[in-house]
């Protein structure tokens, strides 16, 4: 009886380690996707900044430099 009991307990320990690692990878993959975003977040705010320092103008041309426009 408490062989099966075991077996039975090992079985669910695996179904649910492998279910668990397939959602740790899900997770992983949202939080690349995240940094991705947030970098391009973070580029957005140095452009507002930028444009709020030193007015429009100046922001405008730093970007066309930096795009190469």
């Amino acid at each position: 009886m408490t062989e099966k009991m075991i077996s039975e307990t090992e079985a669910k320990l695996s179904v649910h380690e492998a279910i668990c690692a397939e959602r740790y990878e899900g997770i992983q993959k949202s939080f690349a996707a995240g940094s991705k975003r947030m970098t391009k977040i973070e580029y957005l705010l140095y452009v507002v900044i930028a444009a709020v320092l030193f007015g429009p103008g100046v922001a405008g041309e730093f970007v066309k430099k930096v795009l190469g426009l």
